[in-house]
């Protein structure tokens, strides 16, 4: 029988040898890729504990949040308001102490109606809670001033109506137009609430003599107040409508065009 020759067994074994080494750096690649895979896993899961976290960790800054300086001084105000009715209506209603005593927990509402929302503004401390809070304390305050003082015939009942109707209508009509856009507190919108705030707190006062001929006159200038920024938030409002209308418009066509 003829021998096979030695190259031919030498090329033969050479190349088994270079399958060999062809398989095992394969293995090797295959087992690094594995390896690279579990780490790239273990990274990303890692990555997505430290994301739930820092989402944890910001709902939890943002729930403690609610606990600010603003937030705690609409509080006091919401706490004095049924302390002001009570001091008000204390005595029969018409005891000099007691309404002196009233008109110091209804200047306190209003100082801090002053300060509350400027913190809030200045040092970034807004929260759902305070947009919700603020204005019912502003109104809650000042209503009960109003059907107090009337009940107990201090204001006739008519500008009790025009004042309270003229607050809860302008809130009503905010979030009726809420949907294209939000309609910013005008000048004459917080002159109205510094002049309301100064005129009712002197009808709370037991005036006499000129100093009760003044509030009235105060009182007036605050309804015409009243009734004008109304009139500009509802112009506002018309012309908010009709743009939010046009763009809405307009970015229809552009996206059918």
């Amino acid at each position: 029988m003829t021998g096979i020759p030695a190259s031919a067994a030498g090329g033969s074994s050479s190349g088994a040898r270079g399958a060999a080494s062809a398989a095992g750096a394969a293995a090797q690649g295959a087992s690094a890729q594995s390896g690279s895979g579990v780490a790239d896993a273990a990274r990303a899961e890692e990555g997505a504990r430290s994301v739930r976290g820092g989402k944890l960790t910001a709902a939890a800054v943002n729930q403690a949040s609610v606990w600010n300086v603003a937030n705690l001084l609409t509080m006091l105000r919401l706490l004095l308001v049924p302390g002001f009715v009570a001091l008000m209506l204390a005595g029969g209603g018409y005891d000099p102490a007691w309404r002196a005593l009233a008109w110091a927990a209804f200047a306190i509402a209003m100082i801090t109606d002053l300060f509350d929302g400027h913190l809030a503004r200045t040092y970034n401390l807004v929260t759902d809670f305070g947009k919700i809070a603020d204005p019912i304390a502003d109104k809650a305050i000042m209503g009960a001033a109003l059907i107090c003082l009337s009940a107990l015939g201090d204001l006739p009942w008519w500008v009790t109506v025009v004042i309270l109707g003229r607050e809860l209508g302008i809130t009503l009509l905010r979030f009726l137009v809420i949907r294209y856009g939000v309609i910013p507190a005008s000048r004459g919108g917080k002159l109205k609430t510094l002049t309301q705030g100064v005129a009712v707190g002197m009808y709370v006062l037991a005036l006499t003599g000129w100093l009760a001929t003044l509030r009235f006159w105060v009182m007036g200038v605050a309804i015409v107040l009243t009734v004008v920024s109304g009139l500009d938030y509802v112009r506002q409002a018309i012309v908010l409508r009709r743009r939010g209308i046009a763009e809405r418009r307009a970015a229809v066509e552009e996206a059918e065009g």
